[in-house]
């Protein structure tokens, strides 16, 4: 977790991939965030874009 002035960078390992979201300091506060502690990630996404190099 990277913490900033106003918002966190936080990272979830899901099955190997790693998600990372940004969320406010006051949100880690109040699920009471730290590094290796159990969370997971729901995503809700309109659009998903898929390339390729």
């Amino acid at each position: 977790m990277v913490k900033g002035a106003t918002t966190s960078h936080v990272r979830i390992d899901v099955g190997g991939s790693v998600v990372t979201a940004s969320i406010t300091n006051e949100a880690v506060a109040d699920l009471k965030l730290e590094k290796g502690k159990q969370a997971y990630a729901v995503i809700k996404a309109s659009d998903v874009m898929v390339g390729i190099d």
